[in-house]
């Protein structure tokens, strides 16, 4: 992140001002010292909770337009942690510390290209910010909505924001990573890598063209699997961006048949991803051409709008790799489909992991009052997240760094799967990867 101040002098000691008082001075923690003391001390002050009020948990999640699958996904996941509260999913929020939980959903589509992207964003962190009783926030789904907008807006008032889908690199890059910003997706890193390794190893082509939208998600997956493709010995013949608002993509497509690459990579989001793969079988210089795209792409809408174009398509993803946690995973997709009908993205265990890591920084941090309510310091959340090794999550074992990456530290599973048979395709009959490899962060950004 770039040497941003979080708060204004006047600005910040207003804020202490009002908070502090919020917290009352009642409760004591461990050691002795009041609620108001660790109030005063945090630079942001606490979230007060009273007694018998909601523990209030805001989601900035698109959940309107072409890409409402990907919000709904995630906020099915946050309801399906705060079902599982009580250790049951009985369909009925649990409670945390006593108190009940609720979720405020802010909406990050942008209306005028009807995806997730920087105005929804803006819009949507703006308000969660202006409301005090918002703990920490679950979101963004797209890279662009967080990076510079939803992450700076929330961590200007403290607010962590933790995301379950956001995957662009340059958000815990430690040049841009906003300290209050967490991720439980994997670090595009990592994804940007396995593509490289199947398109030449696996797939044995040696020359590929790109496709992106110009956000940090597209763009940063694009620059990284051509540098990771080149540093095999392949050859970028194109690399094109594209406004997201296209619909028509067929002279871009015409023109990158030129180079005849032996594969087109356009890891964005639909219906863009959709869109591309039908226009590119109707290029006849694209015959025979290989096509891919990533986790953007993998969801329900791809296989309704491009239909029969669809098959032969590669699309990469995360392979969840529960361990510890797989009888739960098991649990969890059942319930899923009991309450909300088939996946129709596949972020949703990521949130539910996102949720159980704030609920374990919470619980570790909240000062209770002697009169029922709550305090939770917002700074002490985002270090007691810091602390987090080794949570048995049902995607994986989730280790929170510096850089706000929350995830294993061992490595993380990217599979690579031939559509129509890929998750979350409604109809798939066979969902087993046709390639996978597993890299840790460090691997993958060592090369």
């Amino acid at each position: 992140m770039k040497n941003r101040k979080l708060l204004t002098g006047l600005a910040l000691g207003a804020a202490l001002v009002t908070l502090a008082a919020a917290c009352g001075g009642k409760g004591t923690t461990s050691g002795g010292s009041t609620g108001a003391d660790k109030c005063k001390s945090d630079q942001f002050g606490c979230v007060t909770v009273k007694a018998g009020d909601p523990i209030n948990f805001g989601s900035i999640a698109s959940i309107s337009g072409s890409t409402a699958a990907l919000g709904t996904d995630s906020d099915n996941g946050v309801k399906l942690a705060m079902d599982y509260l009580d250790g049951t999913f009985d369909g009925k929020n649990g409670t945390l510390l006593g108190h009940p939980v609720q979720l405020t959903v802010g909406d990050e589509t942008d209306p005028t290209s009807g995806q997730c992207g920087k105005a929804g964003g803006q819009t949507a962190a703006t308000k969660l910010a202006a409301d005090p009783t918002i703990v920490a926030v679950i979101g963004t789904n797209c890279s662009s909505s967080a990076l510079g907008v939803s992450d700076t807006i929330l961590g200007n008032k403290g607010i962590v924001l933790i995301s379950p889908s956001n995957t662009s690199a340059k958000l815990t890059d430690p040049q841009f990573h906003n300290p209050f910003y967490f991720r439980t997706a994997q670090n595009d890193a990592i994804q940007a890598k396995v593509v490289a390794d199947f398109v030449y190893t696996k797939l044995g082509i040696k020359t590929a063209a790109t496709m992106n939208d110009g956000g940090p998600y597209t763009s940063g997956l694009t620059l990284g699997f051509g540098t990771f493709f080149k540093k095999l010995g392949g050859t970028i013949t194109a690399d094109e961006a594209f406004d997201p608002t296209t619909t028509d993509f067929k002279p871009l497509l015409t023109s990158i048949a030129q180079g005849k690459p032996g594969l087109i990579y356009y890891p964005d989001f639909d219906p863009p991803c959709a869109l591309i793969t039908i226009q590119a079988k109707q290029v006849s210089g694209l015959a025979g051409v290989k096509l891919m795209g990533s986790d953007g792409c993998n969801e329900a809408a791809f296989f309704k709008t491009a239909k029969s174009a669809a098959d032969g398509v590669y699309l990469s993803s995360p392979v969840a790799s529960p361990g510890a946690a797989s009888a739960l995973y098991t649990q969890f997709q059942t319930a899923y489909k009991a309450q909300y009908g088939t996946p129709q993205a596949s972020f949703g265990p990521n949130a539910f992991d996102a949720f159980n890591l704030l609920k374990t920084a919470i619980e570790k941090v909240a000062i209770k009052g002697s009169d029922g309510s709550l305090h939770i310091p917002r700074t002490a959340l985002r270090d007691a997240l810091l602390q987090i090794k080794d949570y048995q999550g049902i995607t994986g074992p989730l280790t929170c760094i510096t850089t706000g990456d929350c995830q294993s530290q061992l490595a993380v599973n990217i599979g690579v799967y031939l559509s129509p048979n890929a998750p979350p395709n409604p109809a798939a009959k066979n969902t087993d990867p046709v390639f996978q490899e597993k890299f840790s962060l460090t691997q993958a950004l060592q090369g």
